[in-house]
């Protein structure tokens, strides 16, 4: 592994041991308060853990609390941090901002603005080269902030929500240049968004109070999750249980049907929100499950019909039409029942 990470914060009780693989772009997922950019800080060596110890490619990054202490400063450490705002030097245009970290690396000036032209057009920001960040959009300016970053030519790359600042058009657009730009670098890009993980990660990490709760291969933990937590961020319903023959029964003793993985093993169902339908009255369906509504979410065109618990064992929520809420004079206490069909429903060992 390129990056080995075990660090402790006692009085953020963050306490993580991670690995990154040369090469890999690593997603970090989780809420506010997660210890995701406690994490990043500590691999950027902007912020020194009660004990732990890191190593980046062979190099040691520090060992706190063992016989010999260490501390790489971070302008040793060959690892670029892009922060959450683009941090633009004010009084330099875009091109020399860009060429910043070439000419503190002790390049030549020309040969500096010769490779901050060259990550000015990787990020398609070409045409702003003479341009102050005072005049730069938003989207303008975290694109100059992406060049920067990648002109000093860093070994790591660390993106602190990178497009959390964006509208949703420009982020679109700085997602697919993300995508490109690191497809062959080594990055670890924490993010809220399910898609930004989607998008960039060959792996995903899930953080919450401090600590990993799941980690995998991208697809596998987003479309099979194991914690409640990540199947929220995934915005799936997550049952669990033991398998049977039918399919699993869940910790409330109701059997859903779907694929067997074997009678007795530790299993998860997962299923849409929008794969659930919604009825006054008990239908003819694969799996039915009585519910209480606690809650209706407007989400552009659907409204979220949210349970606290269920005849499942578990909190389930279902989408469905204004129309459909309006006809179901849908409200908090209604009792009602959800419906999905087996194939609807993805069953896996947990």
């Amino acid at each position: 592994m390129s990056l080995a990470i075990q660090a402790r914060v006692a009085e953020r009780g963050f306490d993580v041991s991670l690995e990154v693989a040369e090469g890999e772009t690593l997603a970090i997922l989780g809420p506010n308060g997660a210890g995701k950019s406690t994490l990043l800080d500590i691999v950027a060596g902007l912020l020194r853990p009660d004990a732990g110890r890191g190593e980046w490619a062979g190099t040691p990054l520090f060992d706190i609390g063992g016989r010999h202490s260490l501390w790489l400063p971070p302008h040793r450490r060959g690892i670029s941090l892009l922060a959450q705002e683009p941090l633009l030097f004010p009084h330099l245009s875009a091109l020399d901002n860009v060429a910043f970290g070439p000419r503190s690396a002790g390049h030549s000036k020309d040969a500096a603005r010769a490779t901050a032209r060259t990550w000015l057009a990787e990020v398609e920001a070409a045409d702003l080269e003479s341009s102050r960040p005072g005049t730069l959009s938003g989207g303008q300016a975290q694109r100059v902030a992406v060049a920067r970053a990648l002109a000093a030519s860093p070994k790591l790359l660390l993106l602190d929500e990178p497009l959390s600042a964006l509208d949703v058009t420009v982020a679109s657009t700085l997602r697919r240049m993300l995508r490109r730009v690191l497809a062959t670098r080594t990055a670890i890009v924490v993010t809220h968004e399910v898609l930004d993980a989607l998008t960039f990660a060959d792996r995903v990490v899930v953080m919450n109070g401090g600590a990993i709760i799941e980690q995998g291969p991208t697809r596998e933990v987003l479309e099979r999750p194991r914690h409640p937590f990540t199947a929220e961020l995934a915005g799936l319903n997550l049952l669990t249980g033991t398998g049977s023959a039918a399919g699993l029964v869940t910790s409330g003793g109701l059997t859903i049907v779907g694929e067997s993985v074997g009678a007795g093993v530790k299993a998860a169902a997962a299923v849409r929100p929008s794969a659930i339908a919604v009825h006054a009255v008990p239908p003819d369906a694969d799996n039915v499950v009585r519910v209480t509504v606690s809650d209706l979410e407007p989400r552009g065109d659907s409204i979220r019909v949210r349970t606290e618990s269920s005849a499942a064992g578990g909190s389930l929520h279902a989408d469905v039409s204004p129309g459909r809420a309006a006809a179901l004079d849908l409200a908090p206490g209604a009792e009602l029942y959800f419906a999905f069909a087996a194939s609807e429903v993805s069953i896996y060992p947990r």
